[in-house]
């Protein structure tokens, strides 16, 4: 399942001219830090794409901080990069693959199945001794537009009001990304209000990273998910192996690592029904007549 979903740095080196590389680190403090980061040194040929630009639309009244970009945009910017249907896409970031994992997503919910994550991002390919970059892309420049184009979508959303009315028939289990203390509301530092989604079980991305930044192997990453619906929500739909045909459904702070969560599970084999909630959690507590839990239960 990782050969499907990740690459590695020696493969990449070994692809790399036959690959559209795509640099999008980011900080959800910072928004600037990424673009900077780029300059100072990136993978050869590899693109930037910001996360509040490339890899967001423009937010609106009730919605969370980073709403899902317009596909037929995100399409534009991959034929710019010369992109075609059948590209091998190698998305990257620092190194715990957050961001990187946003963008595998989005590409899927383009249609596109031939995206890859560079696991361990620019520390490890660094940490290979592999060349970097000041140079910006010249593949724009220097390439013809590509063919990419929004196919049938191979990824699901479900948005606010449906998962709220969703939560009086338990039709769904959801799943939060974010640390343990923002989940608890213990803190808040990027919304205006502190919580979680009642009945949303807690497993913070950074879980899913063996200490060096690299995702944990498939067989270890599925025992960890199993064994958080079977511990946490014995009677949850998911409990059984994702068995059922119920959903489950990732959500954060604003549909970012989210998306490294639901990576986590495909890496695992854990395919069946996952869902993106992409406002996540910034959009919900954005109407104050949605519920609001708090503390260490669900």
């Amino acid at each position: 399942m990782h050969d499907k979903h990740l690459i590695s740095v020696e493969a990449l080196a070994n692809q790399i001219d036959q690959s559209i590389v795509i640099d999008c680190r980011s900080d959800l403090f910072d928004p600037s830090l990424g673009q900077q980061q780029y300059e100072e040194g990136h993978i050869p040929n590899a693109a930037f794409f910001a996360l509040h630009d490339a890899l967001s639309g423009p937010k609106f009244p009730g919605s969370g901080r980073h709403p899902l970009p317009d596909q037929d945009e995100l399409g534009q910017r991959m034929r710019n990069l010369g992109a075609n249907n059948d590209s091998m896409v190698v998305v990257y970031d620092a190194g715990p693959s957050v961001y990187a994992a946003r963008l595998w997503w989005l590409l899927r919910w383009c249609g596109h199945e031939s995206v890859r994550v560079l696991d361990g991002g620019y520390a490890a390919w660094v940490k290979a001794g592999y060349p970097s970059s000041k140079a910006s892309s010249p593949r724009a420049a220097d390439k013809p537009a590509g063919n990419f184009s929004v196919r049938s979508s191979l990824e699901a959303i479900i948005q606010s009001d449906e998962l709220l009315e969703s939560l009086e028939h338990g039709q769904h289990c959801i799943v939060d990304a974010r640390a343990a203390e923002r989940w608890r509301g213990d803190v808040e530092p990027l919304d205006p209000v502190a919580g979680h989604i009642p009945g949303a079980l807690n497993r913070p991305n950074t879980q899913n990273l063996r200490p060096d930044g690299r995702f944990k192997p498939a067989e270890v990453l599925r025992d960890e998910w199993l064994a958080l619906m079977t511990s946490q929500a014995p009677k949850a739909p998911a409990a059984a192996g994702l068995a059922g045909g119920a959903a489950l459904v990732h959500s954060c702070g604003s549909g970012v690592s989210a998306c490294h969560n639901l990576l986590a599970m495909r890496l695992a084999g854990l395919d069946d029904a996952l869902m993106l909630h992409p406002g996540s959690w910034s959009e919900w507590c954005a109407d104050p007549k949605r519920p609001v839990a708090k503390g260490d239960k669900p």
